[in-house]
Parts: C-alpha cells; sequence; structure tokens
C-alpha cells in the first residue's frame, strides 16, 4: 500500500510537473521522506527526477534549445556534484530543515523575479546553472528558481518545458553519480528510484496535451500552493525528528 501511494502521488506530481516546467520533486520528496528517511529519499527522488526529465525531453524533443542548454549545464553540472556531496556529511535533522526553509523562502522570491521583465543572456544562464546547481545537489529541487530563469532568457511552452529539462538532466545525474561514489546509491535505493521515476515518466507524457491550455494565473497559484505545502510537510518532519 505504501509503494502504491508513492505510485500515485508520483503520477500526480509527474502530470502537474509536466504542465508548469517543475514541481514533481516538491510533491514526492515529502513523501519519499515520510517512507524512507531523508538520507535515503534524497537519492531516491534524484533518480526518479532523472526520468522525470528525461520524459518531458522525449515529449518536447524538437523543442530544446541546445546553446541554453548548454550554457546552463556547463557549470551547472560539476556545482551538483559539489552540492551533492556537501548534503552527504549533513545530519539528517539538517537536510528537513533546509529542504523545508528553501521551498518556503521560493514562494516570495519567485514573485520578486516575476516583477521585473528582463532578458538573460547565455552568460546568466551559466552563472545561474552554477549556483542552482549547488543548490539542486543540497535541497533536492530548485525548479523554483530555474522556471523564472530560463523563461527571462526568453523560452515560453514546448521549448521551456523541454530545455529546462535537458539541463535539469545533467544536474541530476550529475548528483545520482556522486551519492554512488561515495556509497548512498545502492542498488536497492536505485530500484526505488526507478520505480518512483517510472510513475514521473507516465504523468509527464498525460501532461503534453493540457500544456498549450494552462493560464499563466493558475501556474503562479499552483507554484505556491505546492511549494508552501511541501515545505511545510518538511519543516513538520525536522520537528518531529527531534
Amino acid at each position: 500500500m505504501n509503494l502504491l501511494f508513492v505510485l500515485a502521488v508520483g503520477l500526480l506530481a509527474g502530470t502537474i510537473s509536466g504542465i508548469v516546467g517543475t514541481g514533481s520533486s516538491i510533491m514526492l520528496m515529502p513523501v519519499l521522506v515520510y517512507q524512507y528517511g531523508p538520507k535515503e529519499a534524497v537519492p531516491i527522488m534524484a533518480v526518479a527526477a532523472v526520468m522525470a526529465n528525461l520524459s518531458r525531453i522525449l515529449a518536447w524533443w524538437r523543442d530544446v534549445d541546445w546553446r541554453a542548454c548548454a550554457a546552463y549545464s556547463i557549470t551547472g553540472i560539476p556545482a551538483a556534484a559539489l552540492g551533492a556531496r556537501t548534503l552527504l556529511v549533513l545530519p539528517s535533522h539538517a537536510v528537513d530543515m533546509s529542504i523545508g526553509l528553501f521551498l518556503i523562502a521560493m514562494v516570495p522570491v519567485r514573485h520578486w523575479l516575476a516583477r521585473y521583465d528582463f532578458k538573460l543572456s547565455l552568460w546568466h544562464l551559466a552563472l545561474g546553472g552554477a549556483l542552482i546547481g549547488y543548490l539542486t545537489g543540497i535541497v533536492v529541487s530548485t525548479g523554483p528558481l530555474s522556471v523564472p530563469l530560463f523563461v527571462f532568457y526568453g523560452l515560453t511552452k514546448g521549448a521551456f518545458l523541454a530545455t529546462e529539462a535537458a539541463s535539469s538532466l545533467g544536474l541530476y545525474l550529475s548528483k545520482s553519480v556522486t551519492f554512488q561514489h561515495f556509497g548512498a546509491l545502492t542498488a536497492d535505493i536505485a530500484l526505488k528510484g526507478l520505480i518512483a521515476g517510472s510513475s514521473l515518466m507516465f504523468g509527464a507524457f498525460i501532461a503534453r496535451r493540457f500544456v498549450l491550455r494552462l493560464d499563466p494565473d493558475v501556474f503562479r497559484l499552483v507554484m505556491d500552493g505546492i511549494m508552501l505545502a511541501a515545505g511545510l510537510s518538511m519543516l513538520w518532519n525536522a520537528a518531529y525528528s527531534t
């Protein structure tokens, strides 16, 4: 029953993230933490996130902006590995607290970024990739930050979904390899990640037909709600474990 619950949440998370470009890790992570604990949940989510991003790339393959992807990934991939190494030396309680506080803080930060209508260059994407890559290694999901980064670069709809997914794929692969190298990604954890990721992949293909119908105001409300609920859930886990 616990596995079925993880798959059901994964399907919902994959569908929503396939529509708005992010949110799968934010929704699924609290469930994985409750089920497996934070230290196992993070590498499980890393494997699942690889599959989720791969599915969005497959769904929107022709729309990927490879120049933007390369600029973001060239700094983001090594930064994600460094962040993952940092995460492995943190206590579980600190992991829960950092994830929860980060998700809640992203709500006002996203609104602040949305006030400024400016265009980013490839150099901005490289700088953002370094910062977001490192944070991705530590706090599981930085979609709320990468979303405005690619939107301000000028990508929309399928091009945004595909390019953000292709860029994030490299970060999560780097993170997963780092976990495996330091013994945090065992065969059992990898299998759990593949199972959770399969539901995220299926949800992404369900979402494809709804992308063009999504109203921007609905997108903002969905993301705010997801981040607040997931952040509060992580803080609750941290408080409960002390």
